[in-house]
Protein backbone atom coordinates (compact mmCIF):
# COMPACT_ATOMS: atom_id res chain seq x y z
CA UNK A 1 0.00 0.00 0.00
CA UNK A 2 1.30 3.45 -0.95
CA UNK A 3 -0.82 6.16 0.60
CA UNK A 4 -1.23 9.76 -0.48
CA UNK A 5 -3.13 12.27 1.66
CA UNK A 6 -5.07 15.29 0.46
CA UNK A 7 -4.85 17.88 3.21
CA UNK A 8 -6.25 21.37 3.88
CA UNK A 9 -9.35 20.85 1.78
CA UNK A 10 -13.09 21.01 2.19
CA UNK A 11 -13.97 17.39 1.49
CA UNK A 12 -17.35 16.89 -0.18
CA UNK A 13 -18.98 13.66 0.97
CA UNK A 14 -22.44 12.46 -0.15
CA UNK A 15 -24.09 14.03 2.88
CA UNK A 16 -21.63 16.57 4.30
CA UNK A 17 -18.70 18.89 3.64
CA UNK A 18 -15.85 18.08 6.03
CA UNK A 19 -12.92 20.29 7.05
CA UNK A 20 -10.00 19.58 9.33
CA UNK A 21 -9.41 16.01 8.16
CA UNK A 22 -7.40 14.47 5.32
CA UNK A 23 -8.51 12.15 2.53
CA UNK A 24 -6.28 9.11 2.10
CA UNK A 25 -6.01 7.05 -1.06
CA UNK A 26 -3.79 4.21 -2.21
CA UNK A 27 -1.88 4.93 -5.41
CA UNK A 28 -1.12 1.22 -5.89
CA UNK A 29 -4.68 -0.08 -5.81
CA UNK A 30 -6.18 3.20 -7.03
CA UNK A 31 -8.74 3.04 -4.21
CA UNK A 32 -9.92 5.45 -1.55
CA UNK A 33 -8.88 4.46 1.99
CA UNK A 34 -10.95 7.06 3.84
CA UNK A 35 -10.72 10.12 6.06
CA UNK A 36 -8.03 10.43 8.69
CA UNK A 37 -7.49 12.90 11.52
CA UNK A 38 -3.70 12.91 11.37
CA UNK A 39 -1.19 12.44 8.56
CA UNK A 40 1.97 10.44 9.31
CA UNK A 41 5.25 12.32 9.26
CA UNK A 42 6.94 12.17 5.87
CA UNK A 43 3.80 11.02 4.06
CA UNK A 44 3.06 11.96 0.48
CA UNK A 45 0.59 14.84 0.56
CA UNK A 46 -1.37 16.99 -1.84
CA UNK A 47 -2.18 20.38 -0.33
CA UNK A 48 -5.67 21.44 -1.41
CA UNK A 49 -4.96 24.96 -0.08
CA UNK A 50 -8.48 25.42 1.24
CA UNK A 51 -10.16 24.34 -1.99
CA UNK A 52 -12.98 21.84 -2.54
CA UNK A 53 -12.15 18.13 -2.73
CA UNK A 54 -14.88 16.12 -4.43
CA UNK A 55 -15.53 12.91 -6.30
CA UNK A 56 -14.68 12.89 -9.99
CA UNK A 57 -17.57 13.97 -12.18
CA UNK A 58 -19.48 11.45 -14.30
CA UNK A 59 -21.05 12.57 -17.60
CA UNK A 60 -23.55 10.02 -18.91
CA UNK A 61 -24.68 12.11 -21.90
CA UNK A 62 -21.98 13.75 -24.02
CA UNK A 63 -21.79 13.54 -27.81
CA UNK A 64 -18.51 15.31 -28.41
CA UNK A 65 -15.92 17.87 -27.43
CA UNK A 66 -13.00 19.80 -28.94
CA UNK A 67 -14.13 19.21 -32.50
CA UNK A 68 -14.66 15.46 -32.05
CA UNK A 69 -17.90 13.45 -32.01
CA UNK A 70 -18.65 9.91 -30.86
CA UNK A 71 -20.36 9.15 -34.17
CA UNK A 72 -17.12 9.86 -36.04
CA UNK A 73 -16.09 6.38 -34.83
CA UNK A 74 -12.57 7.71 -34.34
CA UNK A 75 -10.36 6.22 -31.66
CA UNK A 76 -8.18 9.32 -31.83
CA UNK A 77 -11.27 11.47 -31.41
CA UNK A 78 -12.49 9.50 -28.39
CA UNK A 79 -9.10 9.86 -26.76
CA UNK A 80 -9.12 13.61 -27.42
CA UNK A 81 -12.57 13.89 -25.85
CA UNK A 82 -11.47 11.88 -22.81
CA UNK A 83 -8.35 13.96 -22.24
CA UNK A 84 -10.31 17.17 -22.80
CA UNK A 85 -13.13 16.52 -20.36
CA UNK A 86 -10.64 15.44 -17.67
CA UNK A 87 -9.68 19.12 -17.48
CA UNK A 88 -13.32 19.80 -16.57
CA UNK A 89 -13.19 17.36 -13.66
CA UNK A 90 -14.78 14.44 -15.50
CA UNK A 91 -13.21 11.11 -14.57
CA UNK A 92 -15.75 8.83 -16.30
CA UNK A 93 -18.23 9.27 -19.14
CA UNK A 94 -20.52 7.67 -21.66
CA UNK A 95 -19.70 8.76 -25.23
CA UNK A 96 -23.13 9.29 -26.74
CA UNK A 97 -24.33 8.37 -30.21
CA UNK A 98 -27.37 9.86 -31.90
CA UNK A 99 -29.81 9.18 -34.70
CA UNK A 100 -27.43 8.62 -37.59
CA UNK A 101 -27.44 5.72 -40.06
CA UNK A 102 -27.37 2.34 -38.31
CA UNK A 103 -24.02 1.40 -39.84
CA UNK A 104 -22.54 4.61 -38.38
CA UNK A 105 -23.88 3.69 -34.95
CA UNK A 106 -22.32 0.22 -35.26
CA UNK A 107 -18.98 1.78 -36.26
CA UNK A 108 -19.15 4.12 -33.26
CA UNK A 109 -19.93 1.24 -30.91
CA UNK A 110 -16.99 -0.70 -32.27
CA UNK A 111 -14.66 2.28 -31.87
CA UNK A 112 -15.68 2.76 -28.25
CA UNK A 113 -15.47 -0.98 -27.63
CA UNK A 114 -11.90 -1.02 -28.93
CA UNK A 115 -10.64 1.60 -26.45
CA UNK A 116 -12.81 0.99 -23.39
CA UNK A 117 -10.22 -1.16 -21.58
CA UNK A 118 -7.39 1.19 -22.49
CA UNK A 119 -9.34 4.17 -21.16
CA UNK A 120 -9.07 2.83 -17.61
CA UNK A 121 -5.33 3.60 -17.63
CA UNK A 122 -4.90 6.50 -20.05
CA UNK A 123 -4.48 10.10 -18.86
CA UNK A 124 -8.07 11.01 -19.59
CA UNK A 125 -11.57 10.26 -18.36
CA UNK A 126 -12.52 6.59 -18.35
CA UNK A 127 -15.08 5.35 -20.88
CA UNK A 128 -17.75 3.34 -19.06
CA UNK A 129 -19.75 2.43 -22.17
CA UNK A 130 -22.07 4.16 -24.62
CA UNK A 131 -25.30 6.06 -24.29
CA UNK A 132 -27.28 5.37 -27.48
CA UNK A 133 -29.55 8.40 -27.92
CA UNK A 134 -31.85 7.07 -30.60
CA UNK A 135 -32.39 6.05 -33.29
CA UNK A 136 -35.65 4.83 -31.72
CA UNK A 137 -37.32 8.21 -31.32
CA UNK A 138 -40.46 10.10 -32.38
CA UNK A 139 -40.04 12.21 -35.54
CA UNK A 140 -42.26 14.92 -34.04
CA UNK A 141 -39.74 15.39 -31.21
CA UNK A 142 -36.58 14.67 -33.13
CA UNK A 143 -34.95 17.98 -32.23
CA UNK A 144 -31.58 18.12 -33.96
CA UNK A 145 -31.70 14.43 -34.97
CA UNK A 146 -32.11 13.43 -38.61
CA UNK A 147 -35.58 12.03 -39.33
CA UNK A 148 -34.45 9.77 -42.17
CA UNK A 149 -32.39 7.71 -39.72
CA UNK A 150 -35.14 7.05 -37.18
CA UNK A 151 -35.90 3.35 -36.69
CA UNK A 152 -38.50 1.24 -34.89
CA UNK A 153 -37.27 0.22 -31.41
CA UNK A 154 -35.16 -2.94 -31.69
CA UNK A 155 -34.34 -4.73 -28.44
CA UNK A 156 -32.20 -7.36 -30.16
CA UNK A 157 -29.82 -4.72 -31.51
CA UNK A 158 -29.37 -3.16 -28.09
CA UNK A 159 -28.98 -6.50 -26.31
CA UNK A 160 -26.45 -7.73 -28.90
CA UNK A 161 -24.38 -4.67 -28.07
CA UNK A 162 -25.11 -4.52 -24.35
CA UNK A 163 -21.45 -5.21 -23.60
CA UNK A 164 -20.84 -1.58 -24.58
CA UNK A 165 -24.26 0.11 -24.46
CA UNK A 166 -25.02 1.24 -20.90
CA UNK A 167 -28.12 3.30 -21.69
CA UNK A 168 -30.52 3.89 -24.56
CA UNK A 169 -32.92 6.74 -25.23
CA UNK A 170 -36.18 5.84 -26.97
CA UNK A 171 -39.72 7.13 -27.42
CA UNK A 172 -42.13 4.74 -25.63
CA UNK A 173 -45.01 5.52 -27.99
CA UNK A 174 -42.95 4.25 -30.94
CA UNK A 175 -42.51 0.87 -29.21
CA UNK A 176 -45.69 -1.10 -29.92
CA UNK A 177 -46.80 -2.91 -26.79
CA UNK A 178 -43.54 -1.80 -25.20
CA UNK A 179 -41.96 -4.99 -26.53
CA UNK A 180 -38.52 -3.41 -26.70
CA UNK A 181 -38.75 -1.81 -23.26
CA UNK A 182 -39.91 -5.05 -21.67
CA UNK A 183 -37.22 -7.11 -23.40
CA UNK A 184 -34.47 -4.73 -22.30
CA UNK A 185 -35.76 -4.74 -18.72
CA UNK A 186 -35.93 -8.53 -18.63
CA UNK A 187 -32.84 -9.48 -20.64
CA UNK A 188 -30.28 -6.75 -20.02
CA UNK A 189 -28.89 -4.24 -17.53
CA UNK A 190 -29.19 -1.40 -20.04
CA UNK A 191 -30.73 1.77 -18.59
CA UNK A 192 -33.85 2.54 -20.62
CA UNK A 193 -34.56 6.26 -20.89
CA UNK A 194 -37.51 8.06 -22.43
CA UNK A 195 -36.59 10.98 -24.61
CA UNK A 196 -37.34 12.66 -27.91
CA UNK A 197 -40.88 11.56 -27.18
CA UNK A 198 -44.40 12.93 -27.53
CA UNK A 199 -45.95 10.30 -25.26
CA UNK A 200 -48.92 11.21 -23.13
CA UNK A 201 -48.67 11.13 -19.35
CA UNK A 202 -50.48 7.78 -19.22
CA UNK A 203 -48.28 6.30 -21.94
CA UNK A 204 -45.13 7.43 -20.15
CA UNK A 205 -46.31 6.07 -16.80
CA UNK A 206 -47.12 2.77 -18.50
CA UNK A 207 -43.62 2.71 -19.98
CA UNK A 208 -42.15 3.23 -16.52
CA UNK A 209 -44.12 0.22 -15.27
CA UNK A 210 -42.64 -1.78 -18.14
CA UNK A 211 -39.03 -0.83 -17.54
CA UNK A 212 -38.20 2.82 -18.29
CA UNK A 213 -36.02 4.16 -15.47
CA UNK A 214 -34.69 7.49 -16.76
CA UNK A 215 -35.66 10.62 -18.69
CA UNK A 216 -33.29 12.17 -21.23
CA UNK A 217 -32.64 15.94 -20.90
CA UNK A 218 -35.82 16.68 -18.94
CA UNK A 219 -38.16 19.28 -20.50
CA UNK A 220 -36.30 19.22 -23.83
CA UNK A 221 -37.68 17.22 -26.78
CA UNK A 222 -40.58 15.74 -24.80
CA UNK A 223 -44.27 16.43 -24.21
CA UNK A 224 -44.55 19.30 -21.77
CA UNK A 225 -46.11 19.56 -18.32
CA UNK A 226 -49.63 20.98 -18.52
CA UNK A 227 -52.33 20.82 -15.89
CA UNK A 228 -54.66 18.57 -17.93
CA UNK A 229 -51.98 16.67 -19.83
CA UNK A 230 -48.89 16.35 -17.64
CA UNK A 231 -46.96 14.73 -20.49
CA UNK A 232 -43.62 12.96 -20.21
CA UNK A 233 -42.31 15.75 -17.98
CA UNK A 234 -45.11 15.12 -15.49
CA UNK A 235 -44.54 11.38 -15.58
CA UNK A 236 -40.79 11.72 -15.08
CA UNK A 237 -41.26 14.04 -12.14
CA UNK A 238 -43.99 12.02 -10.46
CA UNK A 239 -42.72 8.46 -10.96
CA UNK A 240 -40.49 7.64 -8.01
CA UNK A 241 -38.20 5.21 -9.79
CA UNK A 242 -37.23 7.53 -12.66
CA UNK A 243 -34.03 9.55 -12.68
CA UNK A 244 -33.92 12.72 -14.77
CA UNK A 245 -31.23 14.58 -16.70
CA UNK A 246 -30.74 18.33 -16.42
CA UNK A 247 -28.71 20.44 -18.86
CA UNK A 248 -27.81 23.23 -16.45
CA UNK A 249 -26.33 25.70 -18.93
CA UNK A 250 -28.97 28.37 -18.03
CA UNK A 251 -30.24 28.13 -21.63
CA UNK A 252 -31.90 24.73 -22.01
CA UNK A 253 -33.85 25.14 -18.76
CA UNK A 254 -34.66 28.25 -16.77
CA UNK A 255 -32.39 28.17 -13.70
CA UNK A 256 -35.42 28.75 -11.50
CA UNK A 257 -36.36 25.12 -12.11
CA UNK A 258 -33.14 23.59 -10.80
CA UNK A 259 -34.25 23.64 -7.17
CA UNK A 260 -37.77 22.51 -8.02
CA UNK A 261 -36.55 19.45 -9.89
CA UNK A 262 -34.12 18.53 -7.13
CA UNK A 263 -36.84 18.85 -4.48
CA UNK A 264 -39.06 16.49 -6.47
CA UNK A 265 -36.41 13.99 -7.62
CA UNK A 266 -33.74 14.19 -4.91
CA UNK A 267 -30.88 11.79 -5.59
CA UNK A 268 -32.37 10.93 -8.97
CA UNK A 269 -31.42 14.35 -10.35
CA UNK A 270 -28.53 13.99 -12.81
CA UNK A 271 -26.49 16.78 -14.36
CA UNK A 272 -25.33 16.13 -17.92
CA UNK A 273 -23.74 18.24 -20.65
CA UNK A 274 -25.29 16.94 -23.91
CA UNK A 275 -22.15 18.54 -25.32
CA UNK A 276 -21.47 18.51 -29.07
CA UNK A 277 -18.21 18.67 -30.99
CA UNK A 278 -18.53 22.46 -30.74
CA UNK A 279 -17.75 22.23 -27.01
CA UNK A 280 -14.48 23.94 -26.14
CA UNK A 281 -14.38 25.52 -29.61
CA UNK A 282 -14.87 29.11 -30.85
CA UNK A 283 -18.16 30.39 -32.23
CA UNK A 284 -18.85 29.18 -35.75
CA UNK A 285 -20.32 26.37 -37.85
CA UNK A 286 -19.92 22.71 -36.90
CA UNK A 287 -21.95 19.57 -37.58
CA UNK A 288 -24.08 17.22 -35.52
CA UNK A 289 -25.25 13.93 -36.98
CA UNK A 290 -24.50 15.19 -40.49
CA UNK A 291 -26.43 18.43 -40.03
CA UNK A 292 -24.80 21.86 -39.78
CA UNK A 293 -25.03 23.50 -36.36
CA UNK A 294 -24.14 27.04 -35.44
CA UNK A 295 -22.51 28.02 -32.17
CA UNK A 296 -22.94 31.49 -30.72
CA UNK A 297 -22.00 31.89 -27.08
CA UNK A 298 -23.66 29.11 -25.09
CA UNK A 299 -26.24 28.36 -27.80
CA UNK A 300 -25.97 25.62 -30.44
CA UNK A 301 -28.71 25.65 -33.09
CA UNK A 302 -29.61 24.22 -36.48
CA UNK A 303 -30.09 26.66 -39.34
CA UNK A 304 -33.84 26.76 -38.60
CA UNK A 305 -33.21 27.75 -34.98
CA UNK A 306 -33.77 24.31 -33.44
CA UNK A 307 -31.64 23.84 -30.33
CA UNK A 308 -28.86 21.35 -31.10
CA UNK A 309 -27.12 20.10 -27.99
CA UNK A 310 -24.84 22.27 -25.93
CA UNK A 311 -21.27 23.36 -25.30
CA UNK A 312 -21.61 22.92 -21.54
CA UNK A 313 -18.79 21.61 -19.36
CA UNK A 314 -19.87 19.48 -16.41
CA UNK A 315 -18.00 21.59 -13.86
CA UNK A 316 -19.85 24.62 -15.28
CA UNK A 317 -23.13 22.80 -14.70
CA UNK A 318 -22.18 22.34 -11.05
CA UNK A 319 -21.26 26.02 -10.82
CA UNK A 320 -24.54 27.12 -12.42
CA UNK A 321 -26.67 25.06 -10.04
CA UNK A 322 -24.74 26.34 -7.02
CA UNK A 323 -25.16 29.94 -8.19
CA UNK A 324 -28.87 29.67 -8.92
CA UNK A 325 -30.00 27.62 -5.90
CA UNK A 326 -29.46 27.32 -2.18
CA UNK A 327 -28.69 23.61 -2.49
CA UNK A 328 -25.76 22.30 -0.47
CA UNK A 329 -22.35 21.53 -1.94
CA UNK A 330 -22.92 17.82 -1.29
CA UNK A 331 -26.28 17.80 -3.04
CA UNK A 332 -25.01 19.59 -6.14
CA UNK A 333 -21.79 17.61 -6.49
CA UNK A 334 -23.83 14.40 -6.07
CA UNK A 335 -25.90 15.50 -9.06
CA UNK A 336 -22.76 15.35 -11.21
CA UNK A 337 -21.08 12.31 -9.67
CA UNK A 338 -22.93 9.90 -7.40
CA UNK A 339 -26.38 10.30 -8.98
CA UNK A 340 -25.27 9.59 -12.58
CA UNK A 341 -23.11 6.71 -11.35
CA UNK A 342 -26.16 5.27 -9.57
CA UNK A 343 -28.36 5.71 -12.66
CA UNK A 344 -26.10 3.43 -14.70
CA UNK A 345 -25.45 1.00 -11.85
CA UNK A 346 -21.84 2.05 -11.23
CA UNK A 347 -22.19 3.67 -7.80
CA UNK A 348 -20.55 0.70 -6.11
CA UNK A 349 -17.18 1.73 -7.53
CA UNK A 350 -17.36 5.42 -8.49
CA UNK A 351 -19.26 8.60 -7.75
CA UNK A 352 -18.32 9.44 -4.16
CA UNK A 353 -15.36 9.71 -1.81
CA UNK A 354 -16.09 6.54 0.13
CA UNK A 355 -13.64 3.90 1.27
CA UNK A 356 -13.13 1.11 -1.24
CA UNK A 357 -14.27 3.11 -4.25
CA UNK A 358 -11.98 4.18 -7.07
CA UNK A 359 -9.82 7.16 -6.12
CA UNK A 360 -11.48 9.41 -8.70
CA UNK A 361 -11.02 12.82 -7.10
CA UNK A 362 -11.10 16.44 -8.15
CA UNK A 363 -9.85 19.60 -6.47
CA UNK A 364 -11.74 22.76 -7.45
CA UNK A 365 -11.75 26.39 -6.38
CA UNK A 366 -14.84 28.19 -5.09
CA UNK A 367 -15.91 28.92 -8.69
CA UNK A 368 -15.63 25.21 -9.53
CA UNK A 369 -12.62 25.75 -11.75
CA UNK A 370 -10.72 22.47 -11.74
CA UNK A 371 -7.17 22.63 -10.44
CA UNK A 372 -6.45 18.89 -10.24
CA UNK A 373 -8.07 15.70 -11.54
CA UNK A 374 -7.12 12.32 -10.10
CA UNK A 375 -8.29 9.06 -11.66
CA UNK A 376 -7.80 5.74 -9.87
CA UNK A 377 -5.18 7.36 -7.68
CA UNK A 378 -3.19 8.92 -10.55
CA UNK A 379 -3.13 12.65 -11.27
CA UNK A 380 -4.21 13.09 -14.87
CA UNK A 381 -4.59 16.87 -14.93
CA UNK A 382 -3.12 19.81 -13.03
CA UNK A 383 -4.09 23.37 -13.93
Amino acid sequence: MSLTYIVNGKIILPDAAIEGRALAFDTESGKIVGLVDAVPAGADIIDAEGKLVAAGLVDIHIHGYLGEDTCDASVTGLRKMAYGVAKNGVTAFLPTTMTVAKEEIVAALNAVRSVKAESAVWDGAEILGVHAEGPFINPSKKGAQAEENILTPDADFIIENSDIIKSVTLAPEMDAGHKCIKALAQRSDVLVSMGHTDASFDEAVSAVRDGVRHATHLFNAMSALAHRNPGVVGAALSCEGVSVEIIADTFHINPGLYSLVERLKGDKTVLITDCTRAGGMPDGEYDLGGQPIFLKGIECRLADGTIAGSVLKLNEAVRNVLRHTDLSLSTVFNMASLNPARAIGMDGSIGSLEAGKDADIIIADENINIVRTIKKGRTIYVA
